[in-house]
């Protein structure tokens, strides 16, 4: 395990613009990542629940960094991703949980379950990831 990688991912996660607005926090161990995130009232569409781009957000971002702890050169890039909607979340906070199943060659895939705070499974997601040529230097925050 590279806990000195793992905890660089983190640190670049935590730079992103997007993580400012959402608040997300990460923990990733060797293929396996955690992505935990405050539900707002800004999230909710207008039936009062929380909108499928914050179910994309955690599930994506779970499975994004478990298949890149397992990559400590690049960047990964989701290059497919499908998300099953399980159940609705009006409030409190959500935990998804991305584990890396397989990885060959070209791919590395990754599936992500996605609890409400009373350990409740509300959604599901798997992805496709694949090496890019975006080098992990601290240009990327990775550092």
């Amino acid at each position: 395990m590279n806990m000195e990688h793992y905890r660089k991912l983190e640190r670049m996660y935590s730079w992103a613009p997007i993580n400012k607005y959402f608040g997300p926090a990460l923990s990733i161990r060797g293929g396996e990542a955690t992505v935990e995130i405050d539900i707002r009232q800004e999230f909710h569409h207008t039936a009062g629940a929380m909108h499928g781009a914050v179910y994309f957000k955690a599930l994506d971002d779970a499975t994004f960094f478990a298949a890149n702890s397992l990559i400590d050169d690049v960047f990964v890039l989701t290059a497919k991703f499908e998300i099953e909607f399980l159940k609705p979340v009006v409030g409190g906070s959500i935990r998804a949980e991305g584990k890396v199943t397989t990885q060959t060659e070209r791919r590395i895939h990754a599936t992500g379950e996605l609890f409400d705070e009373n350990g409740t499974l509300i959604g599901r997601g798997k992805g496709e990831f694949a090496r890019s040529k975006i080098q992990l230097t601290p240009s990327v925050k990775y550092a």
